[in-house]
């Protein structure tokens, strides 16, 4: 836990888990629940295991990384007991149980075994228990493994966020703000992939495994490949562009930010990022509770065929341009996502607790999030206009083609791309931008 208001918010956080999942258990008829937090899994064929995230529904309740093995009993109207492992280990540094742990009935074991032996009581106790964890299907503690049922309810309610919850994607995006100026700051410097990457841990204080996913650092081209995961050592003989998708987290939660800067500030390539960045401000500021994420999709779809249309690369109308899909050559991603415990955080397809689904319609199968939006729910919104030279083929032998600056776009296409992403949580009135509050909060600090 990263500070003191977060530690003041944690046991109201607790009560409201008490809450949802007693209501969770009763929906979906169940006495109790098991939750694992797993373990590292090991590479095939090596003695070494990959970096361990604890089970999303562990860490709410527990926001600390270092859980491998312990469990969680929850069992309504009696306080949750903690399963801690603490092994008498000279190998590895034991997991040390945080001051915060007496909002728990605490027990702790030396030994897998002994913990286990709790869980497979508890269950003989309550045999009507749910198993939620990674390696729960084979654990043999009996119960039921993972139901969809309770899953699909827990999941739905997670998108409404705790005061607790709030205060940590706060912090999260503070983190990656510092990580993100500096990053800025290598590349106008003249740092490589691999430099800004350096330059982003180092003001971040991060490490790689504690980032809530890889970051994206892209030069020129680069930056139109979605999810480009290389580290160019060398800087290119000519730099046109610079995107960087880079989050981190706080007590287990993560933020989610993309920036895109130009190398030259008067270029039709600034120019595009600008207007890009204002049109995204002003989606997110109509944003209220009661809208349909795809409705805003949709908005943005439509602003950004008007800055293609203002920006000289296309010639005929905003609406053209989206009716006769240039607009998703331009953008072929959704505009957003739930965030979280997960950087794609679940949910975001359910229309109910029950678990009904409403799927992303045909035209835009990438979109991540279809749901009405309401206060507290915190999501991305991460427009972006791109120069991906597979989607521009299938777009120059289309009708379409006929309404595009093709010499334009020859001449941006060396760019990449531009993304422009905050996290924004839904408020009453005016949403809350915490991206946009963490850069403005971290203007003037400096590291020491």
């Amino acid at each position: 836990m990263n500070n003191d208001q977060q530690s003041s918010l944690y046991p109201d956080h607790l009560a409201t888990l008490e809450r949802r999942w007693q209501l969770a258990l009763d929906h979906s008829r169940f006495e109790a629940a098991v939750i694992l937090a797993g373990s590292a899994s090991g590479y095939f064929l090596d003695d070494q295991s990959a970096p361990f995230r604890p089970n999303p529904h562990f860490a709410q309740w527990f926001p600390q990384q270092d859980c491998q093995h312990c469990a969680l009993l929850i069992e309504p109207g009696v306080r949750p007991r903690l399963l801690f492992l603490q092994p008498e280990d000279y190998w590895h540094q034991p997991a040390t149980l945080p001051v915060w742990a007496d909002q728990f009935e605490v027990e702790i074991f030396a030994t897998q075994d002994a913990l286990h032996s709790q869980i497979e009581a508890q269950v003989r106790r309550l045999p009507g228990s749910a198993i939620i964890g990674p390696d729960a299907a084979g654990s043999n503690f009996g119960g039921e493994a993972n139901p969809q049922g309770l899953l699909d309810y827990l999941h739905y309610h997670r998108a409404w966020k705790t005061q607790y919850e709030l205060a940590a994607m706060r912090a999260a995006n503070r983190t990656a703000a510092l990580g993100h100026r500096a990053a800025a700051d290598c590349f106008r410097a003249g740092g490589s992939e691999f430099d800004i990457h350096l330059a982003y841990l180092n003001a971040a204080r991060q490490t790689p495994d504690e980032l809530p996913y890889a970051s994206i650092v892209a030069l020129n081209e680069h930056a139109g490949v979605l999810h480009y995961q290389h580290y160019e050592r060398s800087r290119p003989a000519s730099t046109h562009s610079f995107l960087i998708d880079a989050g981190a987290t706080s007590s287990g939660y993560a933020a989610d930010v993309t920036r895109t800067y130009a190398s030259d500030a008067q270029g039709a390539f600034s120019s595009l990022v600008e207007a890009l960045e204002l049109a995204q401000l002003a989606l997110i500021s109509s944003i209220r509770p009661g809208q349909n994420y795809l409705s805003l999709h949709q908005d943005m779809h439509l602003r950004i065929g008007q800055i293609l249309a203002d920006q000289n690369l296309i010639t005929c109308s905003a609406q053209a341009a989206m009716a006769t899909g240039i607009t998703r050559t331009f953008l072929p991603h959704g505009l957003g996502h739930l965030i979280g415990l997960q950087t794609h955080d679940v949910g975001g397809l359910q229309s109910d607790e029950l678990g009904s689904v409403t799927p992303p319609p045909d035209e835009y199968p990438a979109l991540r999030f279809t749901r009405d939006i309401d206060e507290d729910m915190v999501f991305t919104v991460e427009p972006g206009i791109y120069f991906i030279p597979q989607l521009l083929q299938a777009l120059q032998t289309s009708p379409a083609a006929a309404d595009v600056n093709w010499k334009l776009v020859a001449q941006l296409e060396p760019c990449g791309g531009i993304r422009i992403e905050d996290n924004v949580r839904v408020s009453a009135g005016e949403p809350e931008n915490l991206t946009r509050d963490a850069f403005a909060a971290t203007a003037d600090m400096l590291l020491s």
